[in-house]
């Protein structure tokens, strides 16, 4: 069995930009081995809210390599220009690529690695390979569409599985049903559920209002309630001194700090990320509801400081218990559909690499992104997307990822090192048994 110098798991924008941190770094003595195994069957980035209309919330500066190495080939600057739409973007005069603009960008940079992807496989779960006392090898296990399982060994592991979409608990009992959609496969779930008239859309976010706004569009014309428990919708702090937050240099301040002072940075900053969507697209949302006023319809409606106490499902719809925050009444609402824009968890990496937990000291990381493991543990396993905690708001988002991958690259480089002399005296040993 081939013993790789590195699996990724996961080949989404961080991993994309690990691979081509990999391919830049060009080491003359020896290119390492990567493989990167993705469970889409090609490459796929937030396929269900490419929304016509969504724009990207970062700058295109922020691509999978500008902030490492500008001349990069894999710039977005030139991606366009290999797409002869280079001038065309420029008198666009913006810093702010449509979503569909961008994830073809990462389509273009992903499809130069087909070679290194084993797209359609799920992994499993990450072995250890024990070589008596000490464990130089994982076995990753994956299983593809037909039901196979590979298996595959490797000397170092960098897991970019991103979010699974957070389903609030009182939700929890409709999880099959499909009139329940999560906003992760809202374009898919809105075309099973084309003939609902009545619709609930749950959050306080950027794709809530994104949804919002494209529910309201539709040429059926539901009607829809926009809950949330907040008492408005507050946009997105996006001031140059506040996003200095996003900065690569404000990991190296945020990790040095004391747990406690970190978790209140990420109080303090987190309207900049979490529940807080762009100003233009709250000033659309006001509009719809201003010339309801206008008009004297009520087609939608704006529940805020509404609480969902209950929920339950027949087969005429889905019934939602709601709790007005102002005066505490509470009524049962009826709807077609319900939409639960109610973010992400980052917890998937935990249940795949259960069984080297042992080895892991709390799922710790240091500063460039490497767990914390036990000294007879030698595979360096990296986590991508998985440290807000950590090592800032920055981490889940594209702000930081070409000068992580950067990181993740050099570390790399030094571990695998040791590893190539290790593995070249067990093969002489072998040759002399």
């Amino acid at each position: 069995m081939t013993v790789h110098d590195l699996i990724g798991v996961g080949f989404g924008p961080s991993n994309i930009a690990l691979a081509i941190a990999l391919e830049e770094k060009r080491d003359a003595t020896r290119r390492m081995d990567a493989l990167f195994i993705e469970k889409q069957p090609s490459f796929a980035w937030h396929q269900d809210m490419l929304l016509d209309q969504a724009h990207m919330q970062i700058s295109f500066l922020k691509d999978l390599a500008t902030l490492r190495n500008p001349t990069s080939r894999f710039t977005f600057v030139n991606y366009l220009h290999e797409k002869r739409r280079l001038q065309d973007f420029i008198n666009l005069k913006t810093f702010f690529p449509s979503r569909h603009e961008f994830s073809d960008y990462f389509a273009w940079a992903a499809a130069q690695f087909d070679h290194q992807c084993a797209y359609g496989e799920e992994v499993l779960e990450v072995l250890p390979e024990k070589n008596g006392r000490e464990i130089h090898l994982l076995r990753v296990r994956s299983r593809d569409a037909h039901g196979q399982v590979h298996q595959r060994l490797t000397r170092n592991l960098v897991v970019s599985v991103g979010g699974s979409g957070h389903v609030p608990e009182v939700f929890l009992p409709l999880a099959g049903d499909r009139r329940v959609v999560h906003s992760s496969r809202y374009l898919k779930g809105i075309e099973e559920n084309k003939h609902a008239r009545r619709i609930a859309v749950v959050g306080a976010g950027q794709s809530a209002a994104e949804i919002f706004m494209d529910l309201h569009g539709r040429p059926h014309a539901p009607q829809v309630d926009l809950i949330m428990r907040a008492r408005t919708i507050k946009p997105s702090d996006d001031s140059p001194f506040v996003n200095e937050i996003f900065n690569v240099d404000f990991v190296d301040d945020i990790f040095s700090r004391p747990a406690s002072e970190r978790s209140e940075m990420l109080r303090e900053f987190r309207h900049t990320n979490y529940a807080c969507p762009d100003m233009a697209l709250i000033e659309d949302i006001f509009q719809v509801f201003y010339l309801q006023k206008v008009k004297d319809e009520c087609r939608h409606r704006f529940l805020r400081r509404t609480e969902i106490k209950a929920v339950s499902a027949g087969t005429d719809g889905v019934r939602l218990t709601l709790s007005d925050g102002n005066t505490g009444a509470e009524s049962t609402v009826q709807y077609d559909a319900v939409i639960l824009a109610t973010g992400y968890e980052r917890k998937l990496h935990r249940a795949m690499l259960e069984p080297i937990a042992e080895y892991v000291q709390g799922f710790e990381v240091d500063r460039h992104y490497r767990l914390k493991t036990t000294p007879d543990f030698r595979p360096a396993v990296f986590l991508q997307g998985a440290n807000e905690a950590t090592h800032g708001l920055s981490d889940t988002l594209l702000s930081v990822t070409a000068v992580r991958t950067g990181e993740i690259g050099e570390a790399l480089t030094q571990v695998s090192a040791p590893q190539a002399a290790h593995h070249a005296r067990s093969s002489l040993h072998a040759v002399g048994a």
